[in-house]
C-alpha cells in the first residue's frame, strides 16, 4: 500500500495539484487531502484509485526497504 508521502511526492513529480489528482482518480478532493495528511485511515478503494491514476501517468512506486520508500517517473517509451 502506498503512503501519504509517496502520494505527495508523486504529485510533485508530475506537477499536479490535489484537485488534478482527485479528478483523475475520481475521488473527492477532501478524501485526497485527508489521506495526504494521514489524518484518517482511508478506504482501500480510494487509495487504489489514486495509485492507479498516478501509475497511469508514469509514476513508479518503490517499496519501503532498509533505504526507505520512494517514487520515480518511468522513462518515456521511445
Amino acid at each position: 500500500m502506498i503512503t501519504p508521502r509517496q502520494i505527495r511526492a508523486a504529485r510533485a513529480l508530475l506537477g499536479w495539484s490535489q484537485q488534478q489528482l482527485a479528478d483523475k482518480a475520481i475521488v473527492s478532493l477532501n478524501a485526497l487531502a485527508r489521506l495526504e495528511k494521514g489524518a484518517v485511515d482511508s478506504r482501500v478503494s480510494t487509495v487504489q484509485a489514486i495509485q492507479k491514476a498516478l501509475t497511469k501517468a508514469g509514476v513508479e512506486f518503490l517499496a519501503a526497504d532498509s533505504k526507505g520508500e520512494g517514487v520515480r517517473l518511468r522513462r518515456p517509451k521511445a
